[in-house]
C-alpha cells in the first residue's frame, strides 16, 4: 500500500472538510437543486437573479445560430449564450453537439437585449451567458421524434421509446400531478388520521369469482401463484389483527383486455377500517379528495351527491352516469302504448316492456343526416332494432321515420312529457326495461359526443362532478350461467343491507349490498363496501349462493370466528383518477411505462417467449419452442 505524504493528508482532509460544508448548507435549504450539481432549475431563473452565478444541468433543446442555446430541466427552460472569449477552445466541439445531450452550465444571469424578451417562456426576461460549459453525456444525431410540445408523434411511437417521452412537458406535468396527489393523500391518512401503511404480498393464491387472475409458476409440480386483483382478502384479516386503520398505494393484476381507463397492472388507493359505516367511509374519501385535490383546478365542494343504483338505471341507463350534462331518460310508455306505432306495441305484460326517451334540446342545429345515420348504426350493433330519431321542427311538423304512423294525441301528449321546443331531437327506444336502459344510456353518451364534436356546448367542462351510487343489488344473475345461478355484483365478502339480514338466506337475488361506487365525470373512480364479519354468512354465501368451494378460503373464515370488527372499505382506481384530473383521454398518459391494449411493452418487448429447458424447473412445457426448431 502506497503512502501518503503529510501535505496531501491534509489537501485530502481540507477538500473533504470543504465539501461537507457545502452538503450541510445545501441542506438547510429545500427544493429542486439542494444536493446537486445545479444551482437552480431551467425554469425558476427571473430577473432579481440578473448578476448572481449560476449553474444549470440539463438538456439541449436546441441551438439557434452559432451562439445560442435554450437548456431544459424537468422544470423549464432557459437561453444559454456562448462566447468564445470565454467558453474558449471548446467551442467549437459545443456548436456540433445534437440536440437532447446532456450539459452543465455555469454562467452569470443577465436581462436579454431590449426587444427580445420571451413572454411566452417563464425565464424569457433574463437569459445566463456561459463561462464554463462541460458536457455530460452527448446525444446521438438522429431520435425517433423532436421533444418539442407541438410535436405529434403516433403513441406506438411514444411508447416504444417511452424514456425520451417522458422528457416532455405533457409527461412531466402528468407524472409530477400524480407524486404530488399520491403524498398528499399519504399525509392526510398517515399524519393526520392515524392510518398504517402496509404492504400486503403480490404472491396469492386464486380467489373465487372476480375478474380472470395471472399465474405465477412455482417448483412445487402443478401449485401457481396468482398475483392478486386487490388485497382485499389482506385487508379484512389486517381488520383481525387490530390494524383497525390501513390503506396502501397498492399494485393490482387484472388478466383481462386492455381499455383507455384499464391496463393488467394498475394503482389503486386502497383503505380499510374498523368499527365504520358507510357514511363513515364516504366522508373519508370526500375529505381525502379535497386534501389532496391541486390548487390549479376548480375546488370541490362536499358533500357529494348520493343516488341509488336504480335510481341510475332509469335516469341514466348506466349505473356510473355523467351528470356533467342532462338528457336523462324519460318513461314514455303511457304516452306511446296506444300511439298506433307498431314498434311501441308490445303483447308482453306492463313490468315487461317500456317506452323509454331522452331529448337533446336544440340538436337539429348540430345533428346532420350523416350523424343520424352513424347513430342509427351503432345503436342497431346494441338492440335489434336500434332507436327511433325525431325532429321537432315546430308543433305540427315531426321529421320521423314514424311520423306518419304517430296519432296526434300521441304526439301531443308525447310533446307535453318531454317538454319539447322547435330544435329539439327525441330519441327513442321499446322493449325490456334493462335492454331499454342500456342501450338509450349508450346512446345518451354517443349522442353528447356527436353534437360536442359538432360544436354544441353539451357537458359542464368547467367543474368536477362527484356523484355516490349505492343501494346495488348484492347479486346478479350469472353471465351465461343456468336460470337461477348467482353471481357476486361487487365481490362474495360485501355485506347484506342490514333489513336484508335475514332475507339473505331465502331470496338472495332480491337483496341489496352494502356497496358503493363514486363516480367522477361518468367514470367510476372507486369502489367499496361494509364487509361481512361474520363466518357463518361468509360461509353461506361463499358455499350456497356462489357455489364456491369455501375450503379455499378456510384461512379467512377462521380469521372471522377469531373476534373479527365490524369492517369496511374502499378502493380508488388511481391511475383513473389522476387521467381526470390531468384531462387525459387514456390511463396510459399518466402512468411511466404502460402496456398496450393488448397487453405488451413495446419498448422492453414483454411479454417474452422462455423456452422449454427454462420452464423445465416450473414443471411447464409448451410447444410454441418445438415448432419453431
Amino acid at each position: 500500500m502506497e503512502k501518503i505524504c503529510g501535505a496531501c493528508r491534509v489537501l485530502i482532509r481540507n477538500q473533504l472538510a470543504s465539501s461537507y460544508v457545502r452538503a450541510v448548507i445545501r441542506s438547510q435549504h429545500s427544493g429542486p437543486s439542494t444536493f446537486s450539481l445545479r444551482t437552480h432549475s431551467c425554469g425558476e431563473l427571473r430577473t432579481s437573479h440578473v448578476g448572481k452565478e449560476v449553474t444549470l444541468c440539463g438538456w439541449i433543446q436546441h441551438r439557434r445560430y452559432d451562439f445560442m442555446l435554450t437548456l431544459r430541466d424537468s422544470f423549464g427552460t432557459t437561453q444559454v449564450v456562448l462566447k468564445e472569449q470565454k467558453i474558449g477552445n471548446d467551442v467549437d466541439n459545443i456548436r456540433n453537439l445534437s440536440a437532447e445531450s446532456v450539459v452543465m452550465v455555469t454562467g452569470k444571469v443577465q436581462l436579454r437585449p431590449d426587444g427580445l424578451a420571451n413572454k411566452k417562456m417563464s425565464t424569457g426576461d433574463i437569459e445566463v451567458v456561459a463561462d464554463q460549459f462541460e458536457i455530460l453525456n452527448n446525444s446521438k444525431e438522429s431520435l425517433p421524434f423532436e421533444i418539442h410540445d407541438f410535436s405529434k408523434v403516433k403513441e406506438s411511437t411514444r411508447m416504444l421509446y417511452r424514456y425520451l417521452d417522458l422528457r416532455s412537458t405533457r409527461m412531466q406535468h402528468n407524472m409530477r400531478l400524480r407524486s404530488d396527489v399520491a403524498m398528499k393523500m399519504r399525509h392526510f391518512l398517515w399524519k393526520l388520521h392515524g392510518f398504517v401503511e402496509v404492504e400486503t404480498p403480490t404472491l396469492f393464491r386464486r380467489t373465487p369469482g372476480g375478474a380472470r387472475e395471472y399465474l405465477v409458476p412455482t417448483r412445487q409440480p402443478g401449485k401457481f401463484y396468482t398475483l392478486p386483483q386487490s388485497p382485499q382478502q389482506f385487508k379484512q384479516l389486517l381488520m383481525v389483527g387490530a390494524i383497525d386503520r390501513y390503506f396502501q398505494i397498492a399494485r393490482c393484476y387484472r388478466d383481462e383486455g386492455s381499455r383507455s381507463d384499464r391496463q393488467p397492472e394498475f394503482t389503486q388507493v386502497d383503505i380499510e377500517m374498523s368499527f365504520i359505516n358507510k357514511e363513515g367511509i364516504q366522508a373519508l374519501v370526500e375529505e381525502l379528495l379535497q386534501y389532496a385535490w391541486p390548487d390549479n383546478l376548480p375546488s370541490i365542494h362536499l358533500p357529494f351527491p348520493r343516488m341509488t343504483y336504480a335510481q341510475a338505471m332509469d335516469q341514466f341507463g348506466t349505473d356510473k352516469p355523467d351528470t356533467r350534462f342532462d338528457m336523462k331518460l324519460q318513461d314514455v310508455t303511457r304516452e306511446l302504448k296506444d300511439s298506433g306505432v307498431a314498434v311501441f306495441s308490445s303483447t308482453e305484460g306492463n313490468d315487461a316492456f317500456v317506452i323509454k326517451a331522452f331529448k337533446c334540446s336544440k340538436g337539429m342545429d348540430f345533428l346532420k343526416r350523416k350523424d343520424y345515420e352513424d347513430l342509427q348504426k351503432e345503436a342497431v350493433k346494441l338492440k335489434d332494432g336500434g332507436v327511433t330519431f325525431i325532429q321537432i321542427k315546430d308543433a305540427d311538423s315531426w321529421k320521423s321515420s314514424i311520423s306518419k304512423h304517430l296519432r296526434s294525441e300521441a304526439r301531443e301528449n308525447l310533446g307535453k312529457a318531454m317538454k319539447v321546443n322547435p330544435g329539439d331531437v327525441l330519441c327513442l327506444a321499446a322493449g325490456k326495461p334493462d335492454s331499454v336502459n342500456s342501450l338509450l344510456g349508450q346512446m345518451r353518451l354517443a349522442c353528447a359526443n356527436r353534437l360536442e364534436a359538432n360544436g354544441a356546448s353539451v357537458r359542464d367542462h368547467g367543474s368536477f362532478h362527484f356523484l355516490w351510487v349505492e343501494d346495488f343489488p348484492l347479486f346478479l344473475p350469472k353471465e351465461d350461467g343456468q336460470d337461477g345461478e348467482l353471481e357476486s355484483s361487487h365481490h362474495p365478502f360485501t355485506a347484506p343491507v342490514d333489513k336484508h339480514k335475514e332475507l339473505i338466506m331465502t331470496q338472495p337475488s332480491q337483496v341489496h349490498g352494502q356497496h358503493y361506487d363514486l363516480v367522477l365525470d361518468g367514470s367510476e373512480i372507486a369502489g367499496g363496501s361494509i364487509r361481512i364479519h361474520d363466518a357463518k354468512l361468509q360461509k353461506h354465501v361463499l358455499q350456497n349462493i356462489l357455489n364456491e368451494d369455501a375450503s379455499s378460503m378456510q384461512h379467512l373464515l377462521e380469521a372471522l370466528e377469531s373476534g373479527c370488527p365490524p369492517h369496511g372499505g374502499i378502493a380508488i382506481g388511481f391511475d383513473r383518477l389522476i387521467a381526470i384530473l390531468a384531462g387525459e383521454p387514456s390511463i396510459r398518459e399518466v402512468i411511466a411505462f404502460p402496456k398496450t391494449i393488448d397487453g405488451n411493452d413495446l419498448m422492453s418487448g414483454a411479454p417474452s417467449l422462455l423456452d422449454n429447458e427454462e420452464l423445465a424447473v416450473y414443471h411447464i412445457r409448451h410447444d410454441i419452442c418445438d415448432a419453431t426448431k
